[in-house]
């Protein structure tokens, strides 16, 4: 794993930095050839994610989101995008690639896993598909099973650090 990606997970929500670990290095594994797996986005503040949500609208560019500040996972810690990294220096967005030639693209073999632990991959989604996006689907709230979304999240108390409580 490389520094980048520690550093990211530092910045998630606490409650799922391990898993995050244990994900990230599940994927390593798996990746037998040339691609590595790096957390290219994971916590981000209301702020940034309205500068975010400005591309395409106000500021120039391509819509990258349809979530204003408050309104993604990743503003609460519990969301990450990926990028692969080939030979350890080229960053690669390609969903199709095989780079270990194992009959599986590289990028595949790690949604199956984020899907192992429970997270949600934002290539399943209907409509604004988000090939890079995975986001933790549930989370336990007083020993039941909360559904993570943005609008169950806002509500919840925060501790000193800014993270909901759970």
């Amino acid at each position: 794993m490389d520094k980048i990606t520690q550093r990211r997970i530092q910045n998630l929500h606490p409650e799922v930095r391990k898993e995050a670990i244990s994900i990230i290095q599940d994927c390593d594994r798996a990746l037998t050839g040339r691609s590595r797996v790096r957390i290219a986005q994971g916590f981000r503040t209301f702020d940034e994610q309205n500068k975010l949500y400005a591309i395409g609208r106000t500021e120039p560019g391509k819509k990258v989101t349809n979530a204003k500040g408050g309104q993604s996972i990743h503003n609460y810690g519990l969301a990450v995008d990926i990028c692969l990294i080939i030979d350890g220096k080229t960053v690669s967005w390609d969903t199709a690639a095989d780079w270990d030639n194992d009959q599986i693209a590289d990028w595949y073999e790690c949604v199956k896993i984020f899907a192992k632990y429970g997270w949600e991959w934002g290539g399943n989604w209907r409509t604004f598909k988000d090939l890079p996006h995975f986001e933790k689907k549930e989370i336990f709230l007083n020993n039941a099973e909360l559904k993570v979304s943005w609008k169950n999240l806002i509500r919840l108390a925060k501790d000193k650090n800014g993270y909901v409580i759970f």
